[in-house]
């Protein structure tokens, strides 16, 4: 079969809810991958950064491999010999005292949000019913109802209602209009430190930590979704380090399954976290062996290979050398470590661009039209990085 035939399997039996790039991959390893007629591209969107460690990293299929051959699935009705294993390996590399395995990002979201709603209840004393989380525009925490809710972006939201009540959106990078939407029932503030959908927006240097103090000021939650900017995207094992403003819960996933599994879990310490107590909150999945052993692979492989360190270099590297490019609808490029976006003029369409560095060999895809996101594994070289960094000038320059 060849990449037309699979594309057009997916059109007649899938339902239409995404508008890939026209391209198929059938193998993968590194920051290279394949179709089926053999042609070899650079993955500059590493699946949404669930892919930091690189396609197939050798330890991570060793270790997804050896627990195969043992157990692979065992619930929450008993106990197993990987998630304790993991569940410390995380609580150390996060620095948090607790963690909660799920399996998705979108879930890890939704177990934040639940572990703040009981918390307002039970520690701050807001009465169940009355809690306010708030959010801030242009946000995408994912796809279930509660997170569409968050969002103010009408493909996410159109004829899905009734919502989600409770929530309260601001203004994003405003802390005057989070400050003024602060009630008595406000339990918790939820952004991403890096807005990724929306196409890579680094908010103002002291937004993060002006946030931080507002919810110790007004005894709030700081949630804060690393889903896409966790695990060394940034140049920091997490977004928040580079302003030291310190969440109550982490909402991880991603880059935790190591680019082979859906992994997720929040973190947080004793005190919000001991609002879990038996039967109030589960998964059949989280926490499963074959996860926990994928993932405990996974974080070795960013430490080992100080993928943080990496990232900020070669981010440093393709934000200097892409300000350089010549293209006259081009507008900026912004980003932190390796989640990086090109801006184009209004009205523009990145799409032909995309289609443009495919049939270069580098696939990237468009967000919001005008923007383009560049994110590969954090386990390109410096040559790889300049040689994918000449796609993108020769692609440019036609543009």
């Amino acid at each position: 079969m060849q990449s037309k035939d699979y594309i057009e399997l997916d059109e007649k039996y899938g339902a239409h809810n995404y508008h890939p790039l026209p391209v198929v991959i059938s193998w993968a390893e590194g920051v290279k991958v394949k179709d089926p007629e053999g042609k070899t591209y650079f993955d500059f969107l590493s699946a949404y950064s669930a892919v930091n460690q690189g396609h197939r990293h050798p330890k991570i299929i060793k270790a997804l491999i050896d627990q195969a051959n043992s157990c692979t699935l065992t619930s929450r009705a008993f106990h197993n010999d990987r998630m304790g294993l993991f569940l410390k390996k995380l609580c150390e590399y996060t620095g948090y005292e607790h963690a909660l395995p799920m399996n998705t990002g979108a879930e890890a979201v939704e177990t934040g949000i639940k572990a703040a709603r009981r918390w307002g209840v039970e520690v701050k004393g807001v009465q169940n019913g009355k809690q306010e989380i708030i959010c801030v525009n242009e946000n995408f925490h994912g796809r279930t109802l509660m997170a569409i809710t968050m969002s103010n972006d009408p493909d996410s939201l159109i004829n899905y209602g009734p919502y989600v009540p409770g929530f309260i959106r601001v203004p994003y990078e405003d802390v005057a209009a989070m400050e003024k939407a602060i009630t008595a029932n406000t339990v918790a503030i939820i952004l991403e430190p890096i807005q990724g959908e929306a196409g890579v927006c680094v908010p103002y240097e002291g937004y993060l930590k002006a946030v931080r103090d507002l919810c110790t000021k007004n005894n709030i939650l700081f949630i804060a979704d690393e889903v896409q900017t966790g695990f060394c995207r940034t140049g920091k094992r997490f977004a928040w380090q580079h302003e030291n403003a310190r969440p109550d819960i982490m909402c991880l996933g991603k880059a935790l399954g190591g680019g082979v599994m859906p992994v997720s879990a929040i973190v947080a310490d004793h005190g919000v976290m001991k609002v879990f107590t038996p039967g109030t909150h589960g998964s059949t999945f989280g926490g499963n062996p074959l996860a926990s052993s994928v993932a405990m692979a996974a974080l070795d492989v960013l430490v080992d290979e100080k993928l943080d360190e990496h990232a900020e270099a070669m981010g440093k590297i393709f934000r200097e050398e892409i300000a350089k490019i010549k293209c006259s609808n081009m507008v900026k490029v912004r980003g932190k470590g390796l989640l990086n976006a090109i801006l184009f003029k209004d009205g523009f369409q990145a799409w032909d661009v995309c289609l443009a560095l495919r049939d270069a060999g580098l696939l990237a895809k468009q967000t919001h039209g005008n923007i383009i996101r560049f994110a590969p594994p954090l386990v390109i070289t410096e040559t790889e990085l300049r040689e994918a960094i000449a796609i993108i000038a020769r692609v440019l320059g036609k543009f």
